[in-house]
């Protein structure tokens, strides 16, 4: 086998290898709005944080462990208003969990309140974009999906 048809099949790979981003948001509109926006990623979608805690194993039900059972996720974008937790509890519940910190969390909004803006920066959200979320937002994201640990400080170009 020569060496330029084996790099070849670790370029493709490589390129098999989609992040993993969890969605959460209340609204059936704005998860299927997500779906397309991260077609270049495998998706899975939440619609409550409580059902996301479910799904990253930290929830009630922790048999539906999707880091357990299959790829590590490697993005969270919630919504911030929904009704039970809402986004913001969902970001503290997962940056105070030391299996979950590391995993770097969006928090999306359709209203622009810069007390709750700053809020969920201070708690350790990477990002706070307003709804609706456009291709440009997830271009923006791609920092955030190239790397399973998150830098402290790193900036993402095109901000």
């Amino acid at each position: 086998m020569d060496s330029s048809s084996s790099s070849g099949r670790m370029n493709e790979m490589k390129e098999e290898i989609k992040p993993h981003v969890l969605v959460v948001d209340d609204s059936l509109v704005d998860r299927k709005i997500m779906e397309k926006l991260f077609i270049n990623s495998a998706l899975t979608t939440a619609e409550s944080g409580q059902k996301a805690l479910e799904l990253l194993g930290h929830g009630e039900n922790r048999h539906t462990n999707i880091n357990y059972q299959g790829p590590k996720i490697n993005l969270v974008v919630t919504d911030y208003c929904m009704p039970g937790m809402t986004g913001y509890d969902l970001l503290k519940k997962v940056k105070e969990s030391s299996g979950m910190k590391e995993i770097p969390v969006i928090v999306v909004s359709s209203e622009n309140v810069p007390t709750r803006i700053e809020k969920c920066l201070k708690e350790g959200a990477q990002e706070f974009i307003l709804k609706p979320l456009k291709p440009s937002d997830v271009k923006k994201l791609r920092c955030h999906l190239q790397f399973t640990q998150p830098i402290r400080g790193r900036i993402c170009i095109g901000r």
